[in-house]
């Protein structure tokens, strides 16, 4: 089944660099993914769910997981974080090629007291092994107020945001964060000690849509590098720095010994800050599970070698789920939730601003509009796809 060009899908340039806006009930949000004007082939949800679906099937993952695994993937497409979605599926497969993923995992929790777990993800899929583990944090909060789960032997889990949704429907806040393979440098170093390591937040609203902060703790995931190497583009000022730690715009640094830069770019503009963030979810998600962490931590591209001497196993992820019950009634809590976000979204706004936009509000304007209309692919992706269709006699 081919992609579909679909003309008139609302997203317009709102700056020369090609960033794009797109509009919910009236107003224009901005979309921070530059690389968007390319992108011209679209194809439905249920398209790239089956397709990705199809290929966990391939590898040996049963129904349910290969179920989960497509979800959490496709997730990523449809609320506009396109360099976690199926732009990455080869790279897991290529991760099981070399027997660094487990398709067919023993999930397991291995040590736990009431309101805590720790989870060994047997190597499988964290696209798999997350919605596991945060499922464990729910329960656990259901019975005793809150659950708290860290994960070991794990795998990239796709989106934080995902799996912190998860807990809205039972009226609690969800968090998530994993660590993630050395790409950073840590304030006043040439080293690379730390990953993108993001963070996501999600707290439920009455009749306002839910509070999604979902981060990394660099000034750009490194996905947003490999969709700007694609496109032969250059980076923003503060996002890397070349090996010996100077400015970089180079999309293409971190292959010629550089690395990317924590949150805020540099010392002058709190870049100490970002890295304490990239430093509390390492130690949340590594150091407390049994996982790598730090330089240990596996790298994503099956072609990297292994770090030498780990001090733990696989990655680590790191999850809570809070009753809201717990601490005051929840509908009382969401009507204050709801003045809050719009107490928030009628701040004065700058000059040329429409609107402060909360947390969530973007990548909801986004999946609103790409199930109604598709989601668009750029072409190296789709002949990634294609490639692993037809490595697996499967048709996108």
């Amino acid at each position: 089944m081919s992609g579909l060009l679909l003309p008139g899908t609302r997203l317009v340039p709102i700056t020369q660099k090609g960033e794009m806006s797109i509009r919910l009930f009236g107003i224009w949000y901005p979309v921070s993914i530059p690389y968007f004007c390319s992108m011209n082939i679209i194809y439905t949800y249920d398209q790239l769910f089956s397709f990705s679906k199809n290929i966990f099937l391939k590898i040996g993952c049963n129904e349910a997981d290969a179920i989960t695994a497509a979800g959490s993937l496709v997730a990523a497409d449809l609320r506009g974080v396109d360099s976690h979605g199926v732009a990455r599926l080869g790279g897991y497969i290529r991760l099981w090629e070399v027997q660094r993923v487990n398709a067919q995992p023993a999930i397991a929790i291995t040590h736990e007291t009431p309101s805590t777990a720790v989870v060994d993800g047997d190597r499988g899929l964290g696209l798999v092994v997350a919605p596991y583990a945060m499922q464990v944090a729910i329960d656990k909060a259901k019975q005793v107020g809150s659950g708290w789960v860290s994960v070991k032997n794990s795998n990239h889990f796709g989106i934080a945001g995902h799996h912190a949704m998860m807990a809205l429907q039972h009226d609690m806040i969800g968090i998530a964060m994993t660590n993630a393979s050395a790409l950073v440098a840590p304030t006043f170093s040439t080293e690379k000690l730390l990953g993108t390591n993001p963070i996501a937040v999600a707290i439920p609203g009455g009749t306002e849509p839910a509070f999604v902060a979902d981060f990394a703790t660099t000034t750009a995931a490194n996905g947003k590098l490999e969709i700007l190497q694609r496109k032969k583009m250059s980076t923003p000022n503060g996002w890397v720095q070349t090996k010996e730690g100077q400015p970089s715009v180079n999309a293409n640094e971190l292959k010629e010994g550089g690395a990317l830069l924590p949150l805020g770019g540099d010392r002058e503009h709190g870049s100490h800050k970002g890295y304490a963030l990239g430093a509390i979810v390492d130690i949340f998600s590594g150091v407390l599970s049994g996982a790598n962490y730090g330089p240990w931590v596996p790298p994503f591209p099956a072609y990297v070698p292994i770090p030498e001497n780990m001090p733990g196993e696989g990655i680590g992820h790191f999850f809570g789920a809070m009753r809201i019950d717990a601490f005051r009634t929840a509908d009382e809590f969401k009507v204050h939730m709801d003045k809050w976000i719009s107490r928030f979204r009628s701040a004065k706004t700058v000059a040329g601003e429409e609107k402060v936009i909360v947390p969530g509000d973007p990548e909801r304007a986004m999946e609103v509009e790409r199930k109604s209309n598709g989601i668009p692919l750029l072409q190296s992706v789709i002949d990634d796809l294609e490639a692993l269709g037809l490595k697996f006699n499967l048709t996108l």
